[in-house]
């Protein structure tokens, strides 16, 4: 494709996946220079995040908040719980509904990986300006608000 050709929306899919792909490797290995074990992956890290940001959340609700399926929350938890990260308590307001909590052993974690993530964010979207940053930001929030199932 030609610069100059106004890309077809086939096109710019691919290359936001390819783009993605790349990114997501690049995140990986910045952040493992951070000693982050490798089980804790991107994935696993913003979840054990958004954990520690709303503690004793039902698994069903941080499914809905981080957008992402039940069944991704069991196999992420039972993953964390495996590694002593996290622990699942009953609600003591559902019987039928399971909280989860951070451990002590997390927090250490979660710290290192929020600087070990920062430092990738800017090494990876250095190349953008300011301006291209806030129109990245408009056209990913965009999408996201037109294509989320769980909005």
């Amino acid at each position: 494709m030609v610069q100059s050709e106004v890309p077809t929306v086939s096109d710019l899919l691919q290359i936001l996946f390819k783009t993605n792909h790349l990114l997501h490797q690049q995140f990986e290995k910045h952040i493992a220079n951070y000693g982050i074990p490798d089980y804790l992956t991107g994935p696993r890290l913003r979840f054990l995040i958004a954990l520690e940001e709303n503690p004793n959340i039902r698994m069903n609700d941080i499914a809905k908040q981080i957008g992402i399926q039940p069944r991704t929350v069991t196999q992420y938890v039972e993953t964390l719980e495996k590694e002593e990260l996290l622990i699942r308590l009953p609600d003591p307001e559902d019987r039928r509904a399971t909280l989860l909590q951070l451990t002590e052993i997390a927090r250490p974690q979660i710290k290192k990986a929020r600087t070990g993530m920062g430092v990738a964010a800017e090494k990876l979207l250095k190349p953008l300006s300011e301006e291209q940053r806030k129109q990245f930001l408009t056209i990913l929030s965009i999408l996201k608000e037109k294509n989320d199932p769980f909005s």
